[in-house]
């Protein structure tokens, strides 16, 4: 079995940057992608990044291009997104996730239900 833990959340003015990582442990772990998800209150939990693990390739939601950025830290088995220029909008409790593969499409990687592992999410606040 895989667990997942995020880190990294917290409180941010508008504008201002935070940076969480998620840390695999457990089996073996040689996931297909890594991803991250959001659920805000009220609302269904969203794609926002996804990277293939061996590939490299990364997939974003429009609403985080450019602002965002999702990564890997090969020595660890850690994710990383790098969020920048926050927006009230990007508050929200952040999830990592795992899948274990064969291969998906971009359009996959943006289900949640292509994913397999969860993490218990990291509350992230941007306020204005």
């Amino acid at each position: 079995q895989v667990q997942l833990v995020e880190s990294g959340g917290g409180l941010v003015q508008a504008g201002g940057s935070l940076r969480l990582s998620c840390a695999a442990s457990g089996r073996t772990f040689n996931p297909y992608a890594m991803g991250w998800f959001r659920q805000a209150p009220g609302k269904e939990r969203e794609f926002v990044a996804s990277r293939r693990w061996s590939a490299g390739t990364t997939v974003y939601a429009n609403s985080v291009k450019g602002r965002f950025t999702i990564s890997r830290d090969n020595a660890k088995d850690t994710v990383s997104l790098q969020m920048n220029n926050l927006k009230t909008e990007d508050t929200a409790v952040y999830y990592c996730a795992a899948n274990r593969g064969p291969s998906l499409s971009d359009r996959m990687l943006l289900s949640d239900r292509m994913y397999d592992y969860w993490g218990q999410g990291t509350q992230v606040t941007v306020s204005s």
